[in-house]
């Protein structure tokens, strides 16, 4: 059986996704040239999505939690939109 991962580890490890984004090498014809980056750009992006997209309905999880979510996840749309377009 899986171990639970707390609210505050999953935006961590979606701040570390993003991260991660962000410090891979753009490719100097275009992000949209090379097939194998902006597929690695999207799944990481994917994956900080998922660890985020429950927090907002959970109950028992602070108020400023589930704010920081909300936030992280815009994050993620502008992060992805700046390292592909």
């Amino acid at each position: 059986m899986s171990r639970l991962i707390t609210s505050a580890e999953r935006i961590e490890k979606a701040q570390q996704l993003i991260e991660k984004a962000r410090v891979m090498e753009r490719p100097a014809e275009g992000p949209w040239k090379d097939f194998t980056y902006t597929a690695q750009i999207k799944d990481l992006m994917r994956q900080a999505r998922d660890l985020l997209k429950f927090i907002p309905y959970t109950s028992g999880v602070p108020a400023e939690t589930k704010e920081q979510a909300k936030e992280l996840q815009k994050e993620i749309d502008k992060a992805e939109m700046e390292l592909l377009h």
